[in-house]
């Protein structure tokens, strides 16, 4: 037998011929937005944005890099206070100026006519004009800044100037101790506890926090900021643990360095007993406990016990439950096959269904505890918000498919009494108790969910007011907790539930629903305004029968019920998308006269899907085909320039009139019906012309088993096998039969191929029983036996022979390993 590697050229048959393929449209999604890899409908908000950079989020350290209270502001509203002046001008010549009045500033004597006009008329200015104190501190301080904020490089690590600062220490303890005003006293230490901390002298900053930080009586956020640095100094000078409690008391003073102490606390790597020892309050405790519950992404009971046993008046209590709420939905609700999302889209979790079942419920058993401590929570009323324990139970409770129960814990709140936040999670776990019944196929009148709907529209739309014109900003999508839920509810709830009650038209279009987020859209063509998941579900799954239906539905998008809202949404989009899929549905089933009607509608300007070159360039960046060619093999594919290609619109045109002549023409027949069987061939994953009946190609395609309603051509070669045998069966031409024999034996392979295991072709695992009958069934393609003995001495089977080294493999067979 001739090598693999030859054989696998042969009609793209194996895995590895698809590697090379010049063009690949791979079916993927884009990247996995860390706001949004699992299904949720509980916000992570609803307690509050104090510890919102806490919320749960496995797909980053943090679900936000900005602390909750600004530092420049809090600083410019301290001295604002200080010196009776406008805030605002202490933020702008404290944080907003450039570096070319940052220098007019450090040597400022006075003389304001030699500022910039925009700065003459500022009120902190004027008062540093008019007391020289907090002038000269402030002067001392940008002299500071230049040492202190050394931008890091990783190309030119340029290090900090510790001699300078060193000095410079020296320079602020001189200050320090000479100044008789307690809030520039304040000022003028931290600035030298921050030259000798970043100079690396531990000992002298620790010595100058102690003596005229601590002791100070001013009441100012520089005292947290101080002491971060008092901790770190700690940590250096090897305590750890007591660093690490020390930065548990920023973390709870100072939010505008919440975060920053929250790393660092884990930078010292001690264990939660360590930082416990040197607490002595309860709200110490309860914040060393929050810290460590926010730093596990695992289910877990015991910090918001603690906490709870602590400080149960806490938000810290209401905060770590959400997360744990999160986490279940993470673990336990798994995403539609239609509309999946974040991992679950590119990996399918066929693990062990023991292990599964397992792990269900040990998931299940947190559930309970979580549950339960959420009911303590509600009927304790010892936290200012009970009602978040009782929406707590009730959500789970759904969450469990116990919506008896979850309807009861509903029952016992009043939402018009709630706060806003827990109002709406209210309205959002009602409107999910409710769907269950059209989920089971329950009767139910789903008019019951639209005032909730409508609502949800609203509330999506408010978080989506502006259209971003660039590239998407996955950092924009944390606060679209609205816009994830409805999409979540319409593609995940609403959809699967019409599939399942055979309307494949209506789950289409509450696909498209869940993915409008703006009222007015700019941009208004179908596909554009859908996520990959929905192009998906609608490119692949639906028939001319769902077309049909979404017809009719676009005509009844004036009705007040949830037929008119999926239908009005729907039609705010252009009508060409949707033609064109139209017309694609008939010619996946061969319906050549309404595909044409269908193309009719699109208008004369449309560009017809044509896949992208990877390897072209200039005018060279798309595929174009010809499915009327006739190849004797699939690899390479030829391909053929823009102006020679054939659209959906004229394939569709050729193919009716092909099809109408082998009624009117029957002599010809035979003719016909073999172009018609090439063109179509050409149609499927292994042809040029793949893009008429799909949108996106894999090198995976041939691995896949047949799932959608027009496999049968693009993985199976069905029709085109059919239209062969006619083709050959109305001929008396032996070169011609000698051309379907050929193409019936590459359709049969095609079939083949599905049974087969892909891997084994890349690895050439001769082992593999899949592989050995892969080659058996080969050998004993029929049409390949029959071109053999019937059609050796045609002209068709001379060239096909020396040209198609597989069929060379046939002729002259050798014995296997």
């Amino acid at each position: 037998m001739k090598t693999f590697k030859k054989l696998s050229l042969i009609f793209s048959v194996f895995l590895i011929t698809f590697f090379g393929e010049i063009a690949v449209n791979l079916a993927c999604g884009g990247e996995i937005d860390p706001y949004d890899y699992y299904i949720s409908y509980f916000h992570n908000d609803i307690e509050g944005d104090e510890y919102s950079p806490f919320a749960y989020n496995q797909m980053v350290y943090l679900n936000s890099e900005t602390d909750v209270e600004s530092e420049p502001e809090i600083n410019s509203r301290e001295w604002a206070k200080f010196l009776d002046v406008k805030k605002e001008d202490v933020l702008k010549v404290m944080y907003k100026t450039d570096s070319a009045t940052d220098v007019k500033l450090v040597n400022f004597d006075g003389n304001i006519s030699q500022l910039p006009d925009s700065l003459q008329q500022n009120s902190f200015i004027q008062a540093l004009d008019k007391r020289k104190a907090p002038l000269k501190y402030y002067q001392f301080a940008k002299s500071c800044e230049p040492l202190a904020n050394v931008a890091f490089n990783l190309w030119d690590a340029t290090p900090r100037d510790t001699t300078a600062m060193a000095t410079k220490a020296q320079e602020g303890l001189k200050l320090t101790v000479a100044e008789k005003d307690d809030f520039l006293k304040l000022r003028y230490a931290y600035q030298t506890e921050r030259m000798f901390h970043f100079a690396g002298m531990h000992t002298e900053s620790k010595s100058t926090y102690e003596t005229y930080i601590k002791t100070s009586k001013v009441n100012s956020a520089v005292k947290g900021w101080a002491l971060a640095l008092y901790a770190g100094s700690i940590r250096r000078l090897g305590n750890p643990e007591e660093a690490a409690f020390l930065f548990s008391k920023v973390f709870a003073s100072n939010p505008e360095r919440r975060i920053q102490a929250y790393k660092n606390y884990f930078y010292t790597s001690s264990p939660v007993q360590g930082a416990l020892k040197y607490a002595k309050t309860n709200n110490e405790k309860a914040n060393i406990w929050a810290i460590n519950g926010f730093g596990n992404s695992d289910s877990g009971i015991e910090s918001i016990n603690k906490v709870y046993s602590y400080e149960p008046k806490s938000q810290l209590n209401g905060t770590l439950l959400v997360r744990e709420v999160n986490k279940l939905e993470q673990d336990l609700i798994e995403a539609n096959d239609i509309a999946k999302i974040g991992y679950n889209y590119y990996f399918s979790d066929s693990g062990n269904p023991k292990y599964k079942d397992s792990l269900k419920n040990v998931n299940l058993k947190h559930l309970n505890e979580i549950r339960n401590f959420a009911v303590k929570l509600a009927t304790e009323k010892k936290y200012p918000q009970p009602e978040l324990g009782t929406l707590t139970a009730a959500y789970l409770s759904c969450m469990e498919n116990k919506d008896i129960v979850a309807s009861n814990y509903l029952a016992i709140l009043k939402p018009d009494k709630l706060p806003e936040r827990l109002r709406d999670q209210y309205h959002i776990i009602d409107l999910l108790i409710k769907a269950k019944n059209i989920k089971k196929g329950n009767a139910f009148n789903e008019n019951d969910l639209l005032p909730t709907l409508k609502w949800l529209d609203e509330k999506r739309f408010a978080e989506n007011k502006n259209q971003p014109n660039g590239q998407y900003d996955y950092d924009d999508q944390a606060d679209k907790r609205f816009s994830r839920t409805t999409r979540n509810f319409y593609q995940q709830i609403l959809a699967p539930a019409y599939l399942n009650l055979g309307d494949t038209a209506k789950a289409a279009l509450a696909m498209v629903k869940g993915d409008l987020n703006y009222k007015t859209l700019k941009e208004n063509s179908l596909f554009q305004n859908m996520s990959y998941q929905s192009i998906n579900f609608w490119q692949k799954n639906l028939s001319p029968k769902s077309m049909q239906g979404l017809a009719i539905y676009k005509t009844k998008a004036a009705g007040n019920d949830v037929t008119g809202l999926l239908a009005s949404a729907l039609n705010q989009l252009k009508n060409d998308d949707f033609y064109e899929l139209y017309g694609t549905t008939y010619l996946r089933t061969h319906q050549y006269d309404k595909a044409v009607q269908m193309f009719a509608k699109v208008s004369a300007g449309y560009k017809y899907f044509a896949p992208e070159n990877w390897y072209g360039d200039g005018e060279n960046t798309k595929l174009y085909a010809n499915p009327f060619i006739e190849t004797i093999n699939d690899f390479p594919k030829k391909y053929v320039t823009a102006k020679a290609s054939i659209t959906k619109k004229t394939f569709a045109a050729e193919m009716l009139r092909l099809q109408k002549l082998t009624v009117s023409d029957k002599k010809n027949a035979a003719l016909y019906y073999y172009k018609m069987a090439n063109a179509v061939y050409q149609t499927g994953y292994f042809g040029n012309s793949w893009f008429l009946i799909s949108y996106d190609w894999s090198s995976y395609d041939n691995s896949n088993p047949a799932k959608y309603v027009y496999d049968g051509d693009y993985k199976k070669a069905q029709t085109a096998k059919a239209w062969y045998l006619k083709a050959r069966a109305l001929s008396t031409n032996a070169d011609f039969k000698a051309k379907c024999t050929f193409m019936l034996a590459k359709c049969l392979q095609k079939q083949i191929i599905m049974n087969a295991n892909p891997l084994s072709f890349y690895y050439y695992d001769k082992k593999d029983i899949k592989w050995r009958n892969f080659i058996k069934a080969n050998y004993n393609n029929p049409y390949l036996k029959e071109l053999r003995f019937n059609y050796s001495k045609t002209p068709f089977y001379a060239v096909a022979s020396s040209e198609c080294s597989y069929l060379g493999d046939f002729i002259k067979p050798k014995t296997q390993n």
